[in-house]
This record gives structure tokens, C-alpha cells and sequence, in this order.
């Protein structure tokens, strides 16, 4: 591994418990080493060996982390992942993913981490490890927070009373598949999901069918935007009424007041904020509660920072030292 891996890396005293909060996603692996207050120590990232199945990502993974610590000096207390996929978060398998994985459906990636490294392993979705690192270290303030990552598709979280919320089947807060925004047909092959307009795949797809060039990302149809094409700016509107809509619809549910979005698509959001903050003022909360959406604020970090997080709260010798997920480390 290349010495520019710990360019970030900050001196260890050697006794540090360290924490490392790894985001496995289908093109890169990044840890993030943080110490017993939450600072990160340490960072590196590396390919993600996505076609070589679980266990060769469980290398990857477990390598990029030992070197890290061993860098720093400390001693590895804990680890927490934020995988793609949908995961079962008490057994830490792979229940499903995309195509672009081989042999990580039904991966026991807690296992196969917990092997290597000799530490206690906690497995999240990576949109839940968005959230609970935006809550620890970002922009989501509050006991109860939404979070919402409008990337390839949509993906969403829950915090409610300061905890994340699973649900009885896994599935609490995820937002992009509900219904009700479109007439379209969504990636999962029902119809109207806000996936269908909010994700970068259909901004991209519905700008192609409103007369604009195909095949583009959603980063060159806002690009696109703004330098003033009608089609580009429409499509980012309907995005960001869609976004406003769902969030108001949860907040109404949930009665919560923030809602932090991430994801690529978020890079645009001098584009989508202008229509959630109008839309907002025609379909606000029932309680009427100002609802905050706002961008997220940790970038790259969130995931591996929420893993960090994830892991610190499920270890019991941090127990009792760790700060509360709502409170605010040092990134």
C-alpha cells in the first residue's frame, strides 16, 4: 500500500483504542481510523475488488485497516462497515445487491471481518451509516433525522430518539421506493417511486426525453442547468419538488424537523434548493413545524465516519464513554 494512504494520518500515542469505520462500495474500499473521541487519525482508500467475491473485499477491507493501525501505533478496539447492499444489521450478511458484485449476497461480512481483524464488527447499509455519520459528525442535528442520498438511486434512513431505526424487515426510511411522484416505472419495476425522478439515473434520463442529449450524467445535465437549458433546469425542479414532497410526507409521519441529504446528486444543490424551499412553503408539515432539508456536510467521510460510530455504540467497553450519537466529535 502506498505511503500517500496516510497523508492524513495524525500521531498516536500507542495506546490509543482506535475505531475504524470502513465504506465498502462497488468501486472503492475507504477506512477511516478515529480514536476514543471520534477524531480521525488516519484515512486510506483502495480499489474494490467487486468481481472477485465477499472474501476478496474482506481482504481488501481487513488490509487497509491493519496497516492503518499499525501505522498510527494503537490498538484496534472495534470496526464498523457501511456496506452496499441491503444488510442484515444484527448478523451483519449481505442480503442483496446489484449486479456489479460477485458472491456478496449472502456474505457473511461481519464474520469474515471479525476473523481478520480480531475486533468486534458492526455491518450497516451504507445510507444508514450515511445518516448515523451526518448525525455524529455533520449536519444532522437533532434526535430525529432523516437522511436521504439521492445517488444512482435513492436511499434512506432513520434516526428517531437519537437511535436507528432498522424496522421489523430492515427497511425503515427507505424512502426512494415510495410511491406517489410520477407515473413512471422505477428501477424495482413498480411504478412512481421518487427514485423516478430524484436519483441521478432518472435526471439524466428525463432530461434524454425531454429533447435533451442522452446519455449524460446528472453532474453535465446540472452543468447543463446552469448555463440556462430549460429542459436541464426543469428536470432539476421536478427532482426537487419530489425531494421536498417526501420529506414533508416523512416529517408528517415521524414528526421530525431535519432532513440531511447526500449523494452525487446533492452536489447540485444551488439547483434543487430553490425549489425545496418553495415547495416547503406550499407543503409543510402538518404540525407546522419548520421542516429543515439541507445538504450533507461530511462528503466522502459520512459512511466510513457512521460505520465508526455504529461500531463504537455496540462494543461494550465503549459503552460507557462514548458520546451520544447526536453529539459532535472532531472530524
Amino acid at each position: 500500500m502506498s505511503s500517500d494512504l496516510y497523508a492524513a494520518a495524525a500521531a498516536s500515542s500507542g495506546e490509543d483504542l482506535l475505531v475504524a469505520g470502513i465504506d465498502i462500495g462497488g468501486t472503492k474500499i475507504a477506512v477511516l481510523v478515529t480514536g476514543e473521541d471520534g477524531a480521525v487519525l488516519a484515512r486510506g482508500v483502495v480499489p474494490a475488488p467487486a468481481q472477485d467475491g465477499g472474501a476478496a473485499m474482506a481482504d481488501a477491507a481487513a488490509t487497509l485497516t491493519r496497516d492503518l493501525v499499525a501505522h498510527l501505533g494503537g490498538t484496534l478496539r472495534a470496526a464498523g462497515v457501511g456496506a452496499a447492499g441491503v444488510v442484515d444489521p444484527v448478523s451483519g450478511t449481505i442480503l442483496a445487491a446489484s449486479a456489479m458484485f460477485t458472491d456478496w449476497v449472502g456474505f457473511a461480512l461481519a464474520d469474515a471481518l471479525a476473523e481478520r481483524l480480531g475486533v468486534p464488527v458492526a455491518v450497516e447499509n451504507d445510507v444508514n451509516a450515511f445518516l448515523l455519520g451526518e448525525v455524529a459528525a455533520g449536519a444532522g442535528h437533532g434526535a430525529d433525522v432523516l437522511g436521504v442520498m439521492l445517488g444512482t438511486g435513492v436511499g434512506g434512513a432513520l434516526v428517531i430518539d437519537g437511535a436507528l431505526r432498522h424496522g421489523p424487515n430492515g427497511a425503515a426510511g427507505e424512502i426512494g421506493h415510495t410511491p406517489g411522484y410520477s407515473d413512471l416505472v422505477c428501477t424495482c419495476g413498480q411504478t412512481g417511486h421518487l427514485e423516478t425522478l430524484a436519483s441521478g439515473t432518472s435526471i439524466a434520463l428525463r432530461y434524454g426525453e425531454r429533447g435533451g442529449a442522452h446519455g449524460l450524467a446528472a453532474a453535465e445535465v446540472a452543468q447543463r442547468a446552469r448555463a440556462g437549458d430549460a429542459d436541464a433546469i426543469a428536470v432539476f425542479q421536478d427532482a426537487g419538488r419530489a425531494v421536498a414532497l417526501a420529506c414533508a410526507s416523512a416529517a408528517t409521519l415521524v414528526d421530525l424537523d431535519v432532513a440531511v441529504i447526500g449523494g452525487g446528486v446533492s452536489h447540485a444543490w444551488d439547483l434543487l434548493e430553490p425549489t425545496i424551499i418553495a415547495t416547503l412553503q406550499t407543503d409543510a408539515p402538518v404540525s407546522g413545524a419548520p421542516l429543515r432539508i439541507i445538504p450533507a456536510a461530511l462528503g466522502s467521510d459520512a459512511v466510513a465516519l457512521g460505520a465508526a460510530a455504529a461500531a463504537r455504540s455496540r462494543t461494550p467497553s465503549f459503552l460507557e464513554t462514548a458520546p451520544p450519537v447526536g453529539s459532535r466529535p472532531t472530524p
